[in-house]
């Protein structure tokens, strides 16, 4: 945590308790905010006054700006929380930090600074250059999490790629006859999609549209009444082509290498993706190097044999030395079923519930 400028010692449990509302003000718009990031502000008044905001819908204002209306005069002299840094140029909106500046803020406190090209430093930059003193780095690693997609996309220049499968305890995706449905339970189905709620895009093969002929929808979790009146169903991407009456439709059909598919959505606004399936395409992704997350969704049902579909198709590892290894990110029941989360390079501290 860094802190600019002369000024008087401030409470940090204070401020850790504010980022928590702002980081909780942020989750509320997670299926709302994209393409932008989904940020959270607070801003606390000289007399301990307390106003929120959060990202509205594309076009609409910024977290701090939400959080600076609803304050009006208040604003002067108080602190603002927010997650990620104030933007500093003129998008959609204007510069959120100038507003920050106009309003009479004293003192900013920043969760995390923003990848993205455009702002990276600009907007404290701005803020310091009013006067203001400024705290970085309060509830990072929450936020981090939070952001983990779009730090991906504006880092990476592609979007975070989720990798979702349903399988058997012993691996197994579907029977020799090609029956999948269902293996897990409706928990787990309502979780996925939940997945692909919060994603920007779903995309799966060719063979799995001919096969199993899916609506890609986020029905079970609007079922629920889960998804705010802004949740939509995601992009459908089918690699390779589906027939113009297949339930996906409308969908993109892309080919081509997968980096190349990637960007391409990227480019298009797609901050998220979720890789659905077949096999082919699972595996194809995992051999690409190209997953960010791997969720899988285990039930306690056995195929018992070889001739059940495996997870991943293709060819693998020959010998133990040149196996993936990630590490166990959380382990949840759900029902009768256990979603795991798996991500590279991961140490491995386990979240279970």
């Amino acid at each position: 945590m860094s802190v600019s400028g002369p000024g008087p010692e401030f409470d940090h449990s204070r401020d850790e308790r504010f980022m928590r509302l702002a980081v909780a003000n942020a989750s509320t718009v997670r299926l709302l905010a994209p393409p932008n990031p989904w940020v959270g502000a607070v801003v606390v008044t000289a007399q301990g006054d307390v106003f929120q905001g959060a990202t509205s819908a594309p076009g609409g204002s910024h977290a701090e700006i939400g959080a600076l209306r609803a304050a009006g005069e208040l604003a002067r002299g108080s602190t603002l929380y927010s997650t990620l840094e104030p933007c500093s140029h003129h998008g959609r909106t204007g510069p959120c930090a100038q507003a920050i500046v106009d309003a009479g803020v004293a003192r900013v406190v920043v969760g995390l600074i923003d990848p993205d090209p455009q702002v990276a430093g600009r907007g404290i930059a701005l803020l310091r250059s009013g006067g203001l003193e400024i705290s970085v780095g309060v509830g990072a690693a929450a936020i981090a999490e939070q952001l983990r997609a779009y730090i991906t996309h504006r880092t990476l220049g592609r979007p975070h790629v989720v990798l979702k499968l349903g399988a058997s305890l012993d691996g197994r995706i579907a029977a020799p006859d090609g029956t999948s449905q269902w293996i897990t339970g409706p928990e787990a189905r309502a979780d996925g999609h939940r997945l692909r709620a919060e994603s920007d895009a779903v995309v799966v093969g060719a063979g799995t549209v001919r096969a199993d002929n899916p609506s890609l929808t986020v029905s079970d979790f609007h079922a629920a009444g889960e998804v705010p009146d802004a949740g939509v169903d995601p992009l459908r991407v089918v690699l390779g082509r589906a027939d113009a009456g297949a339930r996906v439709q409308p969908a993109r059909s892309c080919s081509g290498p997968l980096a190349d598919v990637l960007a391409e959505l990227a480019a298009a606004g797609v901050v998220q993706v979720l890789v659905e399936g077949g096999a082919m395409v699972a595996g194809r992704f995992h051999a690409a190097g190209l997953v960010d997350e791997y969720v899988f969704y285990l039930a306690p049902v056995i195929f018992g044999g070889d001739d059940a579909r495996a997870m991943f198709a293709g060819a693998g590892a020959s010998t133990l030395a040149e196996v993936w290894r990630g590490g166990f990110h959380s382990v949840t029941r759900l029902g009768g079923d256990v979603r795991l989360v798996v991500r590279p390079h991961d140490a491995g501290s386990v979240r279970a519930c």
